[in-house]
């Protein structure tokens, strides 16, 4: 059987179902549906050629010419789709619901599959996506310089009940010239939107959603405009943290790394720090003099910090004093601050 089915359905479909996305491997590599796994029905060069024959010989010729490049693989197809999906129940889309899904639904419809097809494809999603993003949140911001152990206080809070998004988990980015180190490659842009959008539209609107405050650009994904805003005009719980805590957080995260891999990215800081400020710090750093290094990056650190504090409007801060306490004490602390 296929069922073409509206997007909020196909949505609530796919938290049990399989899902396939048929576009070719580019597309699918710049952004797809979170969990969809790439089961293209022409792959780049594939689509290309139909394209072509599109523009120049119109929509008949195309459409012979992609049942052309891709019938002899049908068989494949079927193959792949029951490792996807072995109890034969799928979700199916492509760019625009059109041809490539409805061929690929036919198919594996023939082969004994329950499909459901997503009306209006990809770009349907899509729009689902930002019009998601767009719904507002009640949001507090957990706030702190770094070193504060901002992210570790998100995660306890986690664990008290509370809502919380890890902007900076969801983009494998912690967010500073060090932030890429130990991550997966970022999504692009888009992707981060879809992650970030199934995340969103489970929140409760009448609960709470704890955010750790951000830039706007998290390494090279941008926070969605909205999003953004809103957290810059929410309230934020300014950690304060003893700065030989501070010190001992950064030693743990980043200690570990390789000191060349440590050095490249001090040197990304040499326009903020001075060259010769980055050059005192890679040698603190060298000779494995970490609390000092930490020590000269944090200057920067904290000018920054303080910079962007100083643009918030000074009745939505609220300094909690957190020194010699652990992430779980601070976000019960955080809690405390906000019933009171």
């Amino acid at each position: 059987m296929i069922t073409k089915i509206d997007i909020e359905l196909f949505i609530k479909q796919s938290e049990l179902t399989p899902i396939i996305d048929v576009r070719s491997p580019l597309e699918y590599a710049h952004a797809h549906f979170p969990n969809a796994v790439n089961l293209p029905l022409l792959n780049n060069e594939e689509r290309a050629i139909v394209g072509t024959t599109y523009k120049h010989e119109g929509n008949q010729t195309a459409v012979l010419k992609g049942y052309e490049l891709v019938g002899h693989k049908f068989a494949d197809y079927i193959k792949q789709a029951i490792k996807i999906a072995p109890h034969k129940k799928i979700n199916v889309y492509c760019w625009r619901g059109g041809l490539r899904s409805n061929i690929m639904a036919f198919l594996l419809h023939s082969a004994g599959f329950e499909v459901n097809l997503l009306q209006g494809g990809y770009k349907k999603y899509r729009n689902w996506v930002l019009q998601t993003l767009e719904k507002p949140q009640q949001i507090k911001i957990v706030g702190g310089k770094t070193g504060s152990g901002k992210t570790y206080v998100l995660h306890e809070l986690s664990k008290l009940g509370q809502q919380t998004i890890d902007l900076e988990g969801l983009a494998h980015h912690k967010g500073s010239a060090f932030g890429s180190l130990g991550q997966a490659p970022q999504p692009s842009v888009e992707m981060f939107e879809n992650i970030l959008a199934t995340h969103w539209s489970k929140l409760n609107p009448a609960a709470i959603v704890w955010l750790e405050n951000e830039s706007r650009m998290i390494g090279t994904v941008r926070i969605p405009p909205e999003i953004y805003e809103a957290m810059r005009q929410a309230v934020t719980y300014d950690i304060h943290v003893a700065l030989e805590d501070r010190i001992n957080h950064i030693a743990n995260d980043y200690g570990k790394f390789d000191k060349q891999l440590l050095e490249d990215c001090t040197k990304k800081l040499e326009k903020k720090m001075g060259n010769l400020r980055m050059q005192q710090a890679i040698d603190f750093l060298n000779a494995n003099e970490l609390n000092a290094w930490i020590l000269m990056l944090l200057e920067y650190y904290d000018k920054s910090y303080l910079f962007s504090k100083e643009q918030r409007n000074p009745n939505t801060l609220i300094t909690v004093p957190a020194a010699n306490k652990n992430f779980h004490e601070i976000a019960k602390l955080l809690l405390d601050f906000q019933i009171s």
